[in-house]
């Protein structure tokens, strides 16, 4: 075994011994005895919990090499009750791979993102999740891009926005063409951690309406968001400049920021500005 795979499986052991320590017999539902010597749980009790043998278990935190399912660390994740940040290290310190994603999309935007939408003043900003459906945004936004807030779900999805809306498309002008290949391959990147779930192969055949959509999806190309500069052609504002930038929300790797910086030498801070006093 090479070095740094020693260096991997003594880290996952490590952390398997810290996060039993932290678990008590009681939050597992197993009975709490007055002459407990161990902190947290025992070996014996996560093997069982987790259902594989106490031998197999203690190789684990011994850190020995040995090969580890998917559903085993799915089992462990739940006995040790990891969040996702944790669910995930111990993923790649088992298998030096990311967790599988289950069908359950994050939907719920944490309060410190909207606090971060809301104090970004003159940059229109939004969160949106891996179906690309547009969860949160700033008055900045609304300005732009309209409002969001009485839309069907359907109708607050970025891709659909892309090809259906005669709006949006004259709001992009010359630009929409790649802003479109960007989106679908965007699309593609994440459509590929849930290719059996059911609201994916349904957008995909109602998008398959369009030929435009049937032609970039075809291409087969796949990116993450790259942060570019971008043209808007405001139908009260006139144009509008700004770079964009992407964030992805670490605790969840779901849900992305995307956030509208203006520049142009203050013309389009100046514009938002005069939108937003229209509101």
């Amino acid at each position: 075994m090479s070095k740094l795979n020693q260096d991997r499986y003594r880290e996952l052991a490590h952390f398997l011994r810290n996060r039993r320590s932290r678990v008590t017999p009681k939050q597992v539902g197993l009975p709490e005895t007055a002459r407990r010597r161990t902190l947290g749980l025992r070996r014996g009790e996560v093997a069982m919990l987790a259902g594989v043998s106490l031998e197999w278990y203690t190789y684990l935190e011994q850190g020995r090499h040995i090969k580890v399912s998917a559903e085993l660390l799915e089992n462990l994740s739940k006995v040790l009750q990891l969040d996702e940040v944790e669910r995930r290290h111990l993923f790649l310190l088992a298998r030096n791979q990311e967790p599988p994603i289950g069908f359950d999309i994050q939907t719920k935007v944490p309060a410190e993102l909207l606090s971060l939408l809301n104090a970004l003043g003159t940059s229109p900003g939004c969160i949106t999740d891996a179906r690309m459906n547009i969860l949160a945004w700033n008055a900045s936004f609304s300005a732009v891009f309209g409002e969001f807030e009485h839309k069907s779900e359907r109708e607050r999805n970025l891709v659909w926005v892309t090809f259906v809306s005669e709006d949006f498309r004259s709001l992009l002008g010359e630009e929409w063409k790649d802003h479109a290949h960007r989106v679908i391959a965007q699309f593609r990147t994440n459509y590929a951690q849930f290719v059996n779930d059911p609201w994916w192969m349904e957008q995909i055949e109602a998008l398959s309406e369009s030929s435009q959509f049937r032609a970039l999806w075809d291409l087969h190309d796949v990116i993450n968001a790259p942060n570019i500069r971008k043209t808007f052609h405001h139908p009260e504002a006139g144009v509008l400049v700004f770079d964009y930038i992407s964030l992805l929300q670490p605790s969840t790797m779901n849900l992305l920021v995307s956030i509208y910086v203006p520049q142009n030498d203050q013309q389009t801070v100046q514009k938002i500005q005069q939108l937003l006093g229209k509101r």
